[in-house]
């Protein structure tokens, strides 16, 4: 009995004096610059928690839930500590033990399916133990479009002398980084949109095909003129005018 005081007393001194290490709560959140947040819908933004002092991961995961409310986030006007997201709003939640103050970084990789168009964006912070870094979290502003080239596919190898009109159609599908949809008109209006193709044949420049939106969401479309053999490289590149996103990709195809 006395041995057991001894070690309930040795083991409440030994806390006391070296702490109790507390879960904070994190919650982290990536939103697509001029758009909504990256959520389930478009496969998640990928988080990752270091300690910045030691390079241990604290914690890492996926955001999930929904992009959000496009009236609240874009159409209605906002003042200082008004709220972006409610419940249902895309996150990552972590519960980090700390003993004390830590310095951490964040990174966060978006939209993580999406390898061709997924960027990086970075912030550090200080974790207090037990004070809670919840409701909206930390936002995380991602610039960019995922653009991707649909036809001519990769690689794809033409026949010139089977190419009635010597054409080659260049269709690509343009969407904002939550994956929200580009239309004419539309909340994301493709007419402050400039898309266009950058052609190569052989390593030298060639020529520049602009690409405008179809009846489909989304579907931007052009025409390259052709007349020679060769190997063929496609650059297509998204700017907005206004919000300054970009997005590219880019191709190869042959014509013998």
């Amino acid at each position: 009995m006395k041995s057991s005081r001894i070690l309930l007393f040795i083991s409440l001194s030994f806390l006391s004096f070296y702490g109790i290490a507390q879960p904070t709560k994190l919650v982290i959140r990536a939103k697509a610059k001029d758009a909504k947040f990256i959520g389930t819908g478009i496969g998640g933004a990928h988080v990752i928690v270091k300690n910045e002092m030691t390079g241990e991961i604290l914690a890492k995961g996926l955001t999930t839930g929904t992009s959000g409310n496009t009236d609240l986030i874009l159409k209605m006007p906002h003042k200082r500590n008004d709220r972006l997201t409610d419940d249902k709003t895309a996150k990552f939640e972590a519960s980090i033990n700390i003993l004390e103050p830590t310095f951490v970084t964040v990174e966060v990789i978006a939209p993580v399916n999406r390898k061709s168009s997924a960027i990086k964006a970075s912030t550090q912070l200080w974790l207090i133990p037990g004070k809670d870094i919840d409701e909206e979290g930390i936002v995380l502003d991602m610039p960019g479009f995922i653009l991707d080239i649909l036809e001519p596919q990769t690689h794809r190898i033409l026949i010139l002398e089977k190419m009635g009109e010597k054409k080659v159609k260049i269709k690509i599908n343009l969407t904002m980084l939550c994956g929200c949809a580009v239309t004419k008109g539309g909340v994301w209006d493709s007419e402050q949109i400039e898309v266009k193709a950058l052609v190569k044949k052989d390593g030298i420049k060639y020529k520049d095909v602009t690409l405008g939106i179809t009846s489909v969401d989304n579907i931007f479309e052009g025409i390259l003129d052709v007349n020679a053999l060769g190997m063929y490289e496609i650059q297509v590149y998204g700017y907005d005018k206004i919000t300054k996103n970009t997005g590219v990709d880019r191709i190869n195809f042959v014509i013998q």
